[in-house]
């Protein structure tokens, strides 16, 4: 979801010492291709040129398959899953005490190079030393702004090299999931491979049985939050991937009126605390990312919360507000929704 849901520090460039100097010689470094004597590349072993036409409409060109790739954290994780790991990250992906966001999937995050791990970070110093062959994001409008690529330093990144944008915007979950295993298999993944030919069979068939579910219990009002201190955010059905693709299914999603939506860019509504009723709901699915206040928290701090229907009755589940864009990480997503319509009992 786009930043505006949660109060955020401003963007800042980030230029480390050693100034414009270093990060000219920096840029001149990372204009040659890394091969082994073979002519290979030492990590998606094709030969020969490689490009990528990203949702922007842009073409992404290397002399050789990328090696050394920097991506949003959520984008690595799904790369990951394809076996194509990269050598850098910006985004959530640690907590506290070093443990993994949720947005880092399965990788080792103590083996990444972590560029920025909040809204506004991007070491472009760090960026610069990895020799970037490419850099990789989600993009969460139609003005092809690359998601934790900060806009005031985006110029000097991008200089370093070719960038992908995959879109997030507007579209159903299907969309993503396709084009980020087309650019996994650009980069030498085997999307062939058994398990990744049972990963999508699991999703299919999840998304079937969400079908079914959905269909069979349509009276189950299903509401989408996202909690900070002071506020209380109920998303819309339309823009998000994930939600697009529920309502395609026929779950039964709470819909605030458009007006309601209008100071978020069409959204979510935004509630207060005393007003966090409004709505009727069976099932609530509350944002999961370290950015929003959990349910735990919300039991322990808000009266209004401990009130709702649908938190009396524990029909309250995590929603994967980025999801990690493979089909492994996202069948779980429809199971759990599927399992979540099925058992819950009807409130009011």
């Amino acid at each position: 979801m786009p930043q505006a849901r949660f109060p955020q520090p401003s963007r800042r460039g980030i230029l480390a010492a050693g100034g414009a100097l270093g990060l000219t010689a920096a840029l001149a470094a990372c204009g040659s291709e890394k091969k082994d004597g073979s002519g290979k590349t030492e990590g998606g072993g094709k030969t020969g040129p490689w490009s990528f036409k990203d949702d922007r409409g842009t073409t992404a060109k290397r002399d050789a398959t990328p090696k050394n790739i920097v991506a949003f954290t959520g984008v690595a994780a799904a790369l990951f899953d394809y076996g194509i790991e990269c050598k850098g990250v910006f985004g959530p992906t640690t907590t506290g005490g070093g443990k993994p966001d949720v947005q880092a999937g399965d990788m080792d995050v103590s083996k990444l190079t972590v560029i920025g791990n909040a809204w506004g970070q991007f070491n472009i110093e760090k960026y610069a030393a990895l020799a970037p062959d490419v850099l990789i994001s989600t993009m969460f409008d139609d003005k092809g702004t690359l998601w934790y690529v900060p806009e005031e330093s985006k110029d000097k990144i991008l200089k370093f090299a070719p960038s992908v944008g995959i879109s997030v915007y507007d579209r159903q979950l299907t969309h993503p999931l396709q084009r980020i295993q087309a650019l996994a298999e650009s980069l030498g993944a085997d999307v062939k491979s058994d398990k990744v030919v049972k990963a999508k069979k699991r999703f299919e068939d999840a998304s079937e049985r969400l079908r079914k579910v959905a269909k069979a219990h349509k009276d189950i009002k299903v509401l989408v939050g996202s909690a900070s201190q002071d506020l209380f955010y109920v998303s819309g059905s339309n823009l998000s991937v994930d939600l697009e693709y529920f309502k395609a299914l026929g779950v039964n999603l709470v819909e605030p009126p458009e007006k309601a939506k209008k100071a978020s860019g069409g959204w979510f509504e935004n509630l207060s605390w005393e007003n966090v009723d409004q709505y009727d709901a069976d099932v609530i699915m509350m944002d999961n990312r370290s950015s929003a206040l959990q349910p735990a928290a919300l039991d322990k701090s808000k009266p209004t919360w401990r009130k709702l229907p649908a938190v009396k009755a524990g029909q309250v589940i995590p929603r994967v507000a980025e999801p990690i864009f493979s089909y492994d990480k996202c069948a779980p997503i429809l199971e759990d929704l599927a399992d979540a319509i099925e058992k819950a009992k009807k409130l009011k």
